[in-house]
């Protein structure tokens, strides 16, 4: 006899409602499922009970039909020479190590083409999924693109869309502004933000946090300068910012390379950070805290940032319909030498 009431066909309990029973999201459900080491114990014990309490039973069967998968994802960066992406991908090596997956990494070098090609490689190679830093000038549709290859895609510390798609970064215009408020209070009115010759959201957040800290006081955001993200470029920078006839006191590099080499261009002129002209600058990579005078700068979380990036990645594949996620970790000022306000010691100041 067939069973249910009146003959009926027993209905087949879904994922969708296990994840509202359990609370968790339909992504969890499926790694719960595949044993995932991303599902905290005390999850995974709520979601195998709602599913006993409900009856689901899995169709495995089906499931090895879609796990065609290669355990391999591509990771593509702009410039693997910044000690930042260097932490990013330990970040992301340490999670998908710790899942079974093998990452090939790229270097695009800020290239486009470069970038096209990797990715239908990749796309040959039929990796399981992209972690993308996207290089400046990525066309606009390149997360509809890959949506469309179905290859799964996470941004990382930049994107094409602010709407579209799985992002993982961090707070980079409340970082700016910190900075920013930071030299206003020490007392500096002409201040400048170096570095940064090509156009990509990042740079874009950076320069919106700037301008708008600026303007909240009532100051000029006018020294605004474009140049490569090298030592060499940045020292050239300050000398001539240093030779305008009116000259800024104090200077923001858009990340801690530009800062190194703006040290190194006042050096140059035997003036000295911190004492002469306060230099600033953002990501806080190891060097940072090392360099003398040591760098006052801006706590970017990079090693962070490729660890969320790679989870998401993971979710991601799990379910490839799902919403959206975008994870945005907060920044934190740093304040050291460089800027005049920490003579003697190291100091750390945390903000949201």
């Amino acid at each position: 006899m067939p069973d249910g009431i009146g003959g009926a066909e027993r209905r087949r309990v879904t994922l969708d409602e296990v994840a509202r029973d359990a609370g968790v999201s339909r992504s969890t459900v499926s790694l719960v499922l595949r044993d995932s080491p991303l599902v905290a114990e005390g999850t995974r014990e709520r979601v195998r009970a709602s599913m006993e309490a409900l009856g689901y039973v899995y169709n495995r069967g089906a499931a090895n039909l879609r796990a065609s998968r290669t355990n391999t994802v591509g990771l593509l960066v702009c410039d693997v020479s910044n000690p930042f992406f260097a932490e990013l991908t330990a970040g992301i090596d340490e999670v998908l190590d710790g899942a079974g997956v093998s990452t090939f990494l790229v270097n695009t070098n800020e290239s486009p083409e470069k970038q096209e090609r990797s990715l239908q490689r990749m796309r040959e190679q039929n990796v399981d999924g992209v972690i993308l830093c996207p290089a400046s000038g990525s066309s606009p549709d390149l997360v509809e693109r890959l949506r469309r290859w179905g290859m799964p895609l996470v941004q990382a510390l930049r994107y094409v869309s602010a709407r579209d798609g799985d992002y993982a970064g961090s707070d980079y215009q409340l970082g700016m502004e910190m900075i920013t408020e930071h030299l206003i209070r020490l007392g500096h009115r002409r201040i400048a933000l170096v570095g940064g010759n090509l156009v990509h959201s990042a740079l874009s957040d950076r320069r919106t946090g700037f301008t708008n800290a600026m303007r909240r006081h009532g100051l000029a955001p006018d020294l605004i300068v474009r140049s490569p993200l090298n030592r060499r470029a940045s020292a050239e920078a300050v000398g001539a910012l240093l030779d305008r006839a009116d000259p800024p006191t104090a200077a923001i590099g858009f990340n801690d390379i530009v800062a190194f080499g703006m040290m190194l261009g006042l050096t140059d002129r035997g003036l000295e950070a911190g004492c002469d002209f306060a230099v600033a600058g953002f990501d806080d990579v190891p060097e940072a805290a090392l360099s003398r005078p040591a760098l006052t700068t801006v706590s970017t979380l990079p090693f962070q940032i490729g660890q969320e990036a790679a989870q998401l990645l993971l979710r991601r594949i799990v379910d490839p319909n799902g919403s959206p996620e975008r994870v945005i970790l907060p920044t934190r000022l740093i304040i050291r030498e460089s800027c005049g306000a920490a003579p003697r010691r190291e100091r750390g100041l945390t903000r949201g």
